[in-house]
């Protein structure tokens, strides 16, 4: 289908990207470790490597979706910006790795050269992204980063990521002013980094969709569990929605529905963060949450109504994972169509029809919501 130009109503996205950040280089291996067993004659790439944002990049150039995309160059971040949201200790650790060839700094997340450099892109570039809406210049942003960094917490490193790029984003923003500003993390796995970050602030309110995957060691010790709340002045600020595996587009809509949209309204943001992964697509090897175009599109339409209504529509979206190398870039393309409000869908499924029930996750949702409305002082009334 042939795509009409914006209007008024629909508007265009501002795209934050640079090249550079594809001189990440993860290597080959088993899946993520980095291993050579020493008998299989093709290793694979890691799953978080540079051809699956090639793909996403490619796709909005020359994609019908593309006059509805402006793009803007990207630029690193510097020290007291990262300093906003990470630890000197931290910061330092990374710095001296990076001067030493780099290194493993936890389960499959590897510092290689030019790994420093690329993780400093996608945290510079994502703040440039934040501060054009900011000031005033555009509604809509997406920061189109690698490598990804919702699961980089204040002091360390997990899961691929390194600075916390959705994390520096809401600090910019309430340091310019925003006093709320709310988080909704799609990715397949726990958005914990950006979670500990704010574990204490009633002013971020922070919603994880992931997979009940539970913490994988001490990169990641948090277990993504309903009771994982905040703390302080935080406690009922972040919450977390494990779903089980094979939710699919209408178990997430119900998510979405029953506990996202009631949150958001009842916290009245300033600015909205979407945080999105593509490894809960249906035929991703990170996930297993059987998502397919129309249900990403969906979550788009649903978050723009939440920016419109809330804080005059003003939306940052970050990329984290996806790591189909494909259909990522088609989910990115639809959850874009989505948070355009555009009226039919701009591109069809290639993988097309996948077989779904929603019924277990429909009653894991209303436990959920039910749990929430008992311990979460913002929801009670709700």
């Amino acid at each position: 289908m042939s795509a009409p130009f914006p209007t008024s109503s629909t508007g265009c996205i501002n795209v934050f990207w640079h090249e550079g950040m594809l001189s990440h280089d993860t290597g080959r291996g088993i899946f993520d470790s980095g291993m050579d067993p020493g008998f299989l004659e093709v290793l694979e790439k890691h799953p978080e490597n540079s051809d699956r944002v090639r793909n996403i990049v490619s796709i909005l150039k020359k994609g019908p979706i593309s006059p509805y995309i402006s793009w803007h160059s990207g630029r690193p971040a510097n020290l007291p910006e990262l300093l906003t949201f990470h630890t000197q200790g931290y910061v330092d650790m990374l710095v001296e790795a990076d001067r030493n060839g780099g290194k493993e700094l936890c389960s499959g997340t590897f510092l290689n050269p030019g790994s420093f450099d690329a993780a400093l892109l996608a945290a510079g570039t994502t703040l440039s992204a934040v501060k054009h809406i900011l000031d005033g210049h555009g509604k809509l942003a997406y920061a189109l980063v690698r490598p990804p960094g919702h699961h980089a917490q204040p002091t360390q490193a997990d899961g691929y990521c390194f600075f916390n790029n959705a994390g520096l984003a809401v600090q910019l923003a309430l340091d310019s002013g925003c006093k709320k500003v709310s988080v909704i993390d799609i990715d397949v796995h726990y958005g914990n980094g950006t979670a500990e970050g704010f574990n204490r602030s009633d002013k971020v309110l922070t919603i994880s969709l992931h997979m009940n995957h539970g913490s994988w060691g001490p990169s990641h010790p948090q277990n993504g569990t309903v009771d994982e709340l905040g703390e302080g002045e935080g406690f009922g600020y972040n919450l977390n929605i494990p779903l089980p595996n094979g939710t699919g587009d209408k178990g997430y809509e119900y998510a979405m529905t029953q506990l996202v949209v009631p949150a958001v309204q009842k916290f009245g943001p300033d600015i909205m963060v979407l945080v999105i992964g593509q490894d809960s697509s249906a035929f991703d090897p990170n996930g297993r949450q059987c998502l397919t175009m129309d249900g990403y599109r969906e979550i788009g339409r649903m978050v723009r109504s939440l920016a419109d209504k809330h804080c005059g529509g003003r939306l940052l979206i970050v990329q984290e994972g996806g790591y189909h190398v494909t259909y990522s870039a088609y989910c990115v393309h639809a959850t874009l169509e989505g948070v355009l409000n555009l009226p039919l869908p701009l591109l069809s499924d290639p993988i097309a029809y996948y077989p779904e029930d929603e019924a277990f996750a429909v009653k894991v949702i209303e436990v959920i919501k039910q749990y929430q409305r008992n311990n979460v002082p913002l929801l009670k009334e709700a």
